[in-house]
């Protein structure tokens, strides 16, 4: 299937190149099969999928605004097909967005419907996992601790012995996706060392096929040696960081990177930290130019 193709394009290259490519997809052959009597449920269901994976690749591209409305967009759609899994699916997409702009209760009540819409269809185990680890993450966000265990371990349960065939349209959820989102959700918690356990877990799972996830695994893990105060553990992994392809087109991870030098900053007394700032502004140069084709103008301006 084409939602295969791209997936796993993106997982290596980043949502700012696959973008244009997904939306003709989209625009030039499915959308004029929705309108085509003979297309059926299963064309709403590639429409309501394509449509969701076009707003994870706005929100890889820095666009969080137009992800936004992708996901808007694939919820009726996938209502429409009757495939009610595909519809709690992009629920949970909606509510990792709702995190990652801080709108913790807007996280929280995406969780809940795309919950509500997986008890009415057939069962999918790795779909639960995933909306119950966004219901922990958007309750950690907000200091509700005990709830936020209980649905982090509610998602453990979920995973454990889930069979290995998955739904056809939804998003992978595995054992390494519940380990990084595990990290963070006790990092708001602010159990550090049980999330060292999970961010370095993450880390190892995501050693290969992964660009986008390893990265995204480390610059979590770094944020969990600065918050326990063991910079040299946190520059080690910074290294680590510079081996990330500096092709890789993700504004998001360009994004995070940026948000780590700001965290490893005022540590620039100590040596060590000083010398992979260096090295780091060195990267993040090269970087800027080979994605100058996809960064966003600053508002109000040009990019540069």
């Amino acid at each position: 299937m084409a939602v295969d193709h791209f997936r796993s394009a993106d997982r290596q290259t980043g949502g700012g190149r696959l973008y244009g490519a997904v939306m003709r997809h989209l625009s030039d052959r499915v959308a004029p099969r929705l309108v085509d009597a003979d297309g059926g449920p299963q064309v709403f269901a590639a429409a309501a999928a394509l449509t969701e994976m076009a707003g994870w690749m706005a929100h890889d591209s820095g666009h969080d605004d137009r992800a936004g409305r992708h996901f808007a967009r694939a919820l009726p759609l996938a209502r429409t097909s009757g495939d009610l899994p595909l519809a709690a699916n992009v629920a949970a997409s909606s509510s990792h967005l709702a995190l990652q702009t801080g709108d913790a209760a807007g996280a929280a009540s995406w969780a809940r419907t795309g919950l509500d819409l997986a008890a009415q269809g057939s069962r999918v185990p790795v779909l639960t996992a995933r909306l119950n680890t966004m219901q922990a993450r958007a309750l950690a966000a907000a200091a509700q601790r005990i709830p936020a265990v209980h649905a982090l371990n509610a998602a453990r349960h979920d995973l454990e012995g889930a069979p290995d065939t998955a739904h056809p349209w939804l998003s992978p959820f595995d054992a390494a996706a519940l380990a990084s989102e595990s990290a963070l959700v006790l990092c708001d918690l602010d159990q550090l060392d049980d999330a060292l356990t999970y961010a370095e877990q993450a880390v190892v799972l995501r050693k290969t096929g992964r660009e986008r996830s390893l990265a995204l695994s480390r610059i979590t893990l770094v944020d969990i040696h600065v918050r326990r105060n063991d910079m040299d553990a946190a520059v080690n992994v910074a290294y680590d960081l510079l081996s990330t392809s500096p092709t890789l087109g993700s504004i998001r991870v360009l994004q995070q990177l940026d948000q780590l030098r700001r965290l490893l900053e005022p540590h620039k007394a100590y040596g060590p930290v000083r010398e992979y700032l260096v090295r780091f502004d060195a990267a993040r140069k090269a970087r800027m130019l080979l994605l100058a084709d996809i960064i966003p103008p600053p508002r109000g301006g040009t990019s540069v």
